[in-house]
C-alpha cells in the first residue's frame, strides 16, 4: 500500500517539475533581447523592458534578422 503511494507522489512531483520547466522555458524564449559581445570577452544582455534605447535596439536587431532570413 505504501509503495503505491510513494510511486504516485513521485509521479506527481516529476510531472509538476516537467510542466514548470516547460512553462519557464517558453516564457524566457518569448522575450526579445539583444546580447552585445565586447573585445575583452564581456557580454551585455539588453532585453526589451530596460529602456527606450533597448526597445529601439531590439527592433533594429529584429529587422536585421528578418532581412537576413
Amino acid at each position: 500500500m505504501a509503495k503505491g503511494r510513494f510511486f504516485f507522489t513521485g509521479f506527481l512531483l516529476s510531472a509538476a517539475s516537467a510542466l514548470g520547466v516547460t512553462y519557464l522555458l517558453r516564457k524566457m524564449r518569448s522575450r526579445p533581447r539583444v546580447e552585445l559581445y565586447f573585445d575583452d570577452g564581456s557580454m551585455l544582455a539588453i532585453d526589451n523592458n530596460s529602456s527606450d534605447f533597448s526597445v529601439k535596439l531590439t527592433g533594429i536587431a529584429d529587422e536585421m534578422l528578418k532581412k537576413a532570413l
